[in-house]
């Protein structure tokens, strides 16, 4: 196994990066532990918030290169990664400039005595996917750099330059060896990294699979650990919704990425005949006009999928729906060019036997229902092991909103298909995992709250 960069784009061999040996590993560890007894966790909260928000402006001045990187390896269509980049930008800045308040000591009320200090832990080990890599590190880095932790992260295979380019942020904005660190190792590296005393959290966002058994190693040493895992976000198109909007933001929300992003729409339920029927048809409509093609064209909606690997097992998934009865409705096949390029795609009639009401799409491929009835379309969204978002479209923003409360997910968007925001905590229930990334809440999954108390 190494980390290699081939050009989804083209399907074209890149780069090959070589795994670290067992002893580069854990010396990295020992250098991380080591800054973070030594050094880190003692400077003021001022003083690693500048290091981060260095790191925010460095990436600002540095756009095109970074957004280069992303169209390389994931094959992201460029004005999406502007996107990314800017976010990653607007999260650094703003624990940044919020870290000092989010780690103020606490009075309790009724103790005037008693007082919660926040510290950090030690070493996070961070475990990210290839899908927005610059977004998911930032998320766990610009949080726990400020908070007085160090981090650790090892990126996805496919996308190492990112990775590289994403650590040469904090390098460059003046943050010592060891308060972050990248690396290039393997499955076994990893188990034995969190086996280490020294690893004090653990945080990965990636499959149902992969989190069951990093939890489960976690879990056995005693290690608090975030899980951010997979999703089959269902939006609920009421009666009274405006199909319109609702058409425009179903569509950004299942493409967007490539509809490669666990939030992004998987499946849409709407509420009445007459209505499913007219959404179905605006929707097919809507995903014949859609340019898939080269991400660099400014005309482009979907670039290609990841990897040849994303794009087999999407088609398989297909595949095995229509097995099973469900109908194509648009799209399923794949482009016929160069790279790992699939149709924007709409499957209905799936039963509940059939393998893609339990499992999630993870490319351009939208599950459509039908329901009488407002009841039967959360007990659709509830049908699942998942639980990261949901959405809920109406015109009745106070109805939509008791809905919302009703929808077994971490986030529930209203009337929109994104709200994205360094300020909004991210993270699901159920299998989607658990703990929260982002907001205040994010900078506290790593944190000792200490009680230190003066007797009456």
């Amino acid at each position: 196994m190494s980390f290699r960069t081939i050009n989804p784009a083209t399907g074209e061999f890149v780069k090959e990066f070589p795994l670290q040996s067992d002893a580069e590993v854990f010396a990295a560890l020992e250098t991380a532990d080591k800054l973070y007894r030594e050094d880190w966790k003692f400077r003021p909260v001022a003083e690693r918030a500048r290091i981060v928000s260095r790191a925010a402006q460095i990436l600002r001045e540095k756009r095109d290169e970074y957004v280069e990187y992303l169209t390389l390896e994931m094959g992201k269509v460029t004005r999406f990664g502007y996107f990314e980049v800017d976010l990653v930008a607007d999260i650094l800045d703003y624990y940044a400039e919020h870290g000092e308040k989010f780690l103020a000591e606490q009075s309790l009320p009724g103790r005037p005595g008693a007082k919660l200090i926040a510290e950090p832990i030690g070493v996070i080990l961070a475990i990210e996917p290839w899908n927005f890599p610059y977004y998911q590190p930032a998320r766990v880095a610009a949080s726990q750099l400020v908070a007085g932790n160090v981090v650790m992260m090892k990126h996805a295979e496919s996308v190492p330059q990112c990775a590289l380019a994403f650590a040469r942020l904090f390098e460059e904005a003046g943050a010592p060896e060891g308060a972050y660190t990248n690396l290039f190792c393997g499955i076994e590296q990893i188990a034995m990294l969190v086996d280490d005393f020294r690893v004090r959290g653990v945080t990965l966002t990636g499959s149902e699979r992969a989190g069951t058994s990093v939890g489960e190693r976690a879990g056995r040493n005693l290690k608090k650990a975030v899980l951010e895992l997979g999703g089959s976000d269902p939006a609920l198109i009421l009666e009274g919704a405006p199909l319109e909007h609702a058409v425009e933001q179903v569509v950004m929300g299942r493409t967007y990425n490539s509809g490669q992003g666990c939030v992004n729409i998987k499946r849409v339920i709407v509420v009445g005949r007459a209505r499913g029927k007219e959404m179905l048809a605006a929707l097919k409509e809507r995903f014949a006009a859609i340019w898939v093609g080269d991400p660099k064209d400014e005309a482009t909606l979907v670039g290609p999928l990841s990897s040849e690997r994303a794009l087999e097992g999407l088609l398989r998934l297909v595949e095995d729906a229509k097995a099973a009865g469900a109908r194509i409705v648009h799209g399923g096949n794949r482009v016929d060019r160069p790279g790992f390029y699939l149709e924007p795609t709409i499957i209905t009639d799936i039963g509940e036997d059939n393998p893609l009401y339990q499992e999630e799409a993870f490319g351009p491929v939208l599950s459509f229902y039908v329901v009488d009835t407002e009841e039967e379309a959360i007990r659709l969204a509830n049908a699942t092991r998942f639980g990261l978002g949901g959405y809920v479209f109406d015109a009745d923003v106070e109805h939509a909103r008791q809905v919302a409360t009703r929808i077994e997910a971490g986030m529930v968007y209203i009337n929109s298909c994104f709200a994205d925001s360094p300020s909004l905590p991210f993270g699901g229930v159920k299998n989607s995992g658990f703990g929260r990334e982002l907001s205040e809440l994010g900078i506290g999954e790593f944190l000792n709250r200490k009680l230190v108390t003066v007797a009456p």
